[in-house]
């Protein structure tokens, strides 16, 4: 069977996480915060939070080595049921959400080069062709993703370098804390905007996704989910503090091209362009892991449900076809019909619930006894996924107080996962299955 080796696990934790949200929410976060060392504690907490998450999610995708991420760790953890709601998440928000949502600023960030090409015609081709690409063999998935992923690093880096080099600060930058910074820490303002943050981190369980086609995934996992997580970790600080060098506060707040209006502030002249095309091209690689990702999901829904039989067939060079075009039908449905922050917020909220269960199956793991000799143990059990819940119950509670229409149809959404479980289980049963 073909497998994916340890590097292109590690381009699609890095492409996954590396997309929307670093490059559009720090103009929502300035309209509540407007101190350099909270606004940077920020990003430090949400990765933080995520390498938590992460190193839990090595101890699960270790001991329960299938592909499904949330799917299979909730079916095998708490109740089959539990796992069917997580899948049903992942395959109608989970993935098509954020796919949506990359598309869609990629196509904004394409209209900044090119302003004849329609910002919707281009994120639906750009879907479209990666279904194509990703239908095809694991070869051509690995090929594409290691080469958009590794051109993503050194477009972030390379902007951050001409940014310093030659773009002049409008602001001093004090990254000390200065009075009042501890209200705004603990604050509602920081909270919701860490629902941003952690959306923008989003994507390090990525790989948990496809464990079954990783090389040898009780040793990788755990090296692929830390590094993977920690690059992300310091290229979002490195590339925050390049944004709030480069551009006043008081022209970034409210903005959603972050990227464009520093380059344009910073350099001048048509760099604004410049930078729109090369967001655009940091963005494919992001669609990309996603359409290579999240169809695995709905494939394990479909060899453990008759209903969705049809989403666990694979083609001759065994991918699911199926499963990864019924998912970009989602995505582009999301492109045609939504807003880009409802979508992101009720999504932030339904993928945050989910891996909040995730990671209290932890200490169901390790109670019921189903650890694997040799396998993989969190780094500083019980005190990392602790964090990681904290953070997280912190922030869901603020959607909810603050956003409640968002927050309710994320809800909605589980509670129709449920539903449909109780009707497939029923038809199981009918069946003699």
């Amino acid at each position: 069977m073909q497998t994916f080796s340890k590097t292109t696990g590690i381009s699609v934790v890095i492409a996954n996480m590396v997309g929307t949200g670093v490059f559009t929410s720090l103009g929502f976060q300035l309209l509540g915060i407007q101190s350099f060392f909270v606004l940077m504690m920020l990003w430090f907490v949400g990765g933080i939070t995520a390498l938590c998450g992460a190193l839990t999610y090595a101890e699960l995708g270790a001991n329960l080595p299938r592909s499904g991420g949330e799917y299979n760790f909730l079916g095998r953890l708490y109740h089959p049921c539990a796992g069917f709601i997580s899948g049903w998440v992942s395959a109608t928000v989970g993935f098509a959400a954020p796919v949506a949502l990359a598309a869609m600023t990629f196509g904004a960030y394409l209209s900044a080069v090119f302003p004849e090409l329609p910002n919707t015609l281009s994120a639906v081709t750009l879907v479209v062709l990666l279904t194509i690409v990703h239908c095809l063999s694991h070869g051509t998935s690995s090929k594409v993703q290691q080469i958009f992923t590794v051109l993503k690093v050194l477009l972030i880096l390379l902007f951050c370098l001409i940014l310093f080099v030659w773009g002049k600060s409008p602001q001093a930058i004090n990254l000390m804390p200065q009075a009042g910074d501890e209200t705004l820490l603990f604050g509602g303002a920081f909270a919701v905007s860490l629902i941003y943050v952690n959306y923008a981190y989003t994507g390090w369980n990525a790989v948990t996704y496809v464990t079954s086609e990783l090389d040898n995934p009780q040793r990788n996992l755990p090296i692929v989910l830390f590094f993977g997580t920690g690059t992300v970790m310091v290229l979002y600080l490195l590339l925050n503090f390049t944004f709030l060098n480069s551009a006043p506060i008081n022209i970034l707040e409210g903005n959603l091209e972050i990227g464009v209006i520093a380059a344009e502030h910073a350099l001048g002249g048509n760099s604004g362009k410049i930078m729109g095309g090369v967001l655009a091209l940091l963005l494919i690689s992001t669609v990309s892991a996603m359409t290579m990702a999240g169809p695995r999901v709905l494939q394990v829904i479909g060899e453990d449900f008759t209903l969705f039989k049809k989403l666990s067939l694979v083609n001759g060079a065994g991918i699911p076809a199926i499963a990864i075009v019924f998912q970009s039908a989602l995505a582009i449905i999301f492109i045609v019909s939504a807003t880009f922050e409802s979508v992101l917020i009720f999504s932030s909220f339904v993928l945050g619930i989910n891996t909040l269960f995730s990671v209290i199956g932890v200490f169901v793991l390790r109670y019921k006894k189903l650890n694997v000799e040799g396998a993989y143990r969190t780094f500083g059990y019980p005190v990392v996924p602790l964090i990681y819940l904290a953070v997280t119950l912190w922030t869901l509670t603020y959607v909810l107080i603050s956003r409640p229409q968002e927050g309710l149809i994320g809800l909605a959404i589980i509670i129709a996962g449920g539903l449909i479980y109780a009707v497939t289980a029923n038809e199981e049963q009918d069946s003699g299955r």
